[in-house]
């Protein structure tokens, strides 16, 4: 199962990169878990200083803009 991370208060741009991650996700009839992680000290574990953040599988894949469905599909892939 791959794992998705997005890291970020939970800001509009937060919540559209996870709603991109999970349509991704479905399009590609791929199981995942999307996890939103909230917390500033965890987020800066990735070494995130800039959000929203993107983590598929423990690798920061994208910081600081909302990655469309298509750009995401590709990272799944």
């Amino acid at each position: 199962m791959t794992k998705i991370a997005i890291l970020g208060p939970g800001c509009p741009k937060c919540e559209l990169l996870a709603r991109h991650a999970n349509e991704a996700a479905v399009e590609l009839g791929i199981e995942c878990d999307i996890e939103k992680v909230t917390d500033i000290q965890e987020i800066m574990k990735f070494g995130v200083m800039l959000t929203p953040g993107l983590v598929i599988d423990g690798k920061v894949e994208s910081v600081g803009r909302v990655l469309s469905v298509e750009k995401i599909k590709g990272l799944l892939s």
